[in-house]
């Protein structure tokens, strides 16, 4: 099994990074580290308020070591251009993937900040994106981490594991 690495941009709070390091590190029996923090890139969209996320991979790739899968977590709102948003996005074919806690936070909505739900979503979220890095698509129980969170409330449904289905998948590399 590769590491993990966790990359944030900018800084995110600490609490986020361990609660990530430690449940990550079980879930995918892993060493998980923290690197230190790398800028946010230029790639902000005026028109829509939002980063292109596509420059985050880049800034990841050109960091990650062979033996290592990268997770960049940034606060800032991402999105591709056929999409709204983005809660994060993944590249495969190069071990890299990254996580925005923007629109996984209470706060966002313009509801009371719950530490607790930013923590599982952000887990969640960063389990799916790394559930791609070792080559898993898209799963169609809702209740699988792997299920495509397009609401908040997808993600608020699933939980942080793999179904039985794509846990066979998973540990082949784990």
């Amino acid at each position: 099994m590769s590491n993990i690495s966790l990359v944030p941009f900018n800084k995110i709070e600490k609490e986020i990074i361990e609660y990530l390091k430690q449940n990550l590190s079980k879930i995918f029996d892993a060493e998980v580290d923290e690197r230190p923090p790398i800028g946010v890139p230029k790639s902000y969209d005026k028109r829509r308020r939002q980063y292109l996320s596509w420059p985050f991979l880049e800034a990841l790739s050109e960091m990650r070591l062979s033996s290592e899968y990268v997770l960049g977590i940034t606060e800032v709102d991402l999105f591709v251009p056929q999409l709204n948003f983005i809660f994060g996005e993944a590249a495969p074919m190069l071990g890299i993937a990254v996580i925005s806690l923007a629109r996984l936070r209470p706060s966002f909505y313009g509801l009371k900040e719950d530490r607790e739900t930013l923590k599982q979503r952000a887990l969640k979220e960063a389990v799916h994106e790394l559930g791609h890095l070792f080559g898993l698509k898209h799963c169609p129980d809702p209740k699988c981490v792997m299920h495509f969170s397009n609401t908040l409330m997808d993600t608020d449904i699933k939980g942080y594991n793999f179904c039985p289905s794509c846990r066979s998948k998973i540990n082949r590399y784990c």
